[in-house]
């Protein structure tokens, strides 16, 4: 239903082509173009891949059904993209580099809805939704990429940040250490204010670091903060 209101009644949103002017352009060293917002990238490979192992030696997380198998593997191997994605998106910034950053992230948003569906309501509906959700993460991308407009991607990547709050606070939690869960969002408000204010806090810094490039720091903790609560949690009793 917002997506169909969204599509009605607003103008088509364009890429900003300012979107790829990052204030840290700097090449540091082994003739890496803008050095560390690439290399900031690498905790996302790293985490991804952790999560990824774990998720299936010996159920090390304790998932309690295949829906919650594959719907963390499909986060994890997400996250993994990101790490890839996004550090060849940083080395030649344009709007076809773009389209492999945003999509492992796509990925990794509709899969943690899912999650939320299968954990709060019911995990039949949940595992039934991811598919679909994820492909509807990818169509939105193929639409940007091909129509120039952002609108069905903003609904991927907004949407979650309005249900998934509501559905933690409404719905009682299957398991314990949710709190891990506020944790995680905590980091990606922080790191979408530090993207907005990229340029500013490069100044304020005096030019050491950029606010995408600590974007990308403090997204990073969003999968690690996950991967514990996963490693501590158990079955809230009743």
């Amino acid at each position: 239903a917002i997506f169909v209101v969204l599509m009605l009644v607003t103008p088509a949103i364009p890429q900003d082509e300012d979107y790829h002017d990052f204030a840290d352009q700097r090449d540091l060293f082994l003739g890496i173009p803008n050095t560390l917002n690439v290399l900031s990238n690498i905790p996302f490979l790293f985490v991804g891949l952790a999560g990824l192992i774990l998720c299936h030696y010996k159920n090390y997380f304790r998932l309690c059904s295949q829906g919650e198998l594959w719907s963390w593997t499909l986060f994890y191997a997400g996250v993994t993209a990101v790490g890839v994605g996004s550090s060849y998106y940083h080395l030649y910034p344009n709007d076809a580099t773009l389209v492999w950053d945003r999509l492992p992230m796509t990925i990794a948003f509709t899969s943690i809805v899912a999650i939320f569906i299968i954990e709060r309501v019911d995990d039949r509906a949940g595992t039934k939704s991811l598919a679909p959700l994820v492909i509807a993460g990818a169509l939105s991308i193929l639409y940007w990429s091909f129509f120039d407009d952002l609108r069905p991607y903003a609904v991927i990547q907004f949407v979650p940040c309005i249900v998934i709050p509501v559905m933690a606070i409404v719905i009682p939690p299957m398991y314990t250490h949710s709190s891990y869960w506020l944790w995680a969002a905590g980091f990606y408000l922080l790191a979408k204010v530090e993207e907005a204010a990229d340029k500013p806090i490069y100044r304020w810094t005096h030019d050491i670091v950029s606010g995408h490039t600590l974007k990308h720091l403090c997204a990073a903790m969003v999968p690690v903060f996950l991967t514990l609560m996963l490693a501590k949690r158990t079955i809230e009793p009743d």
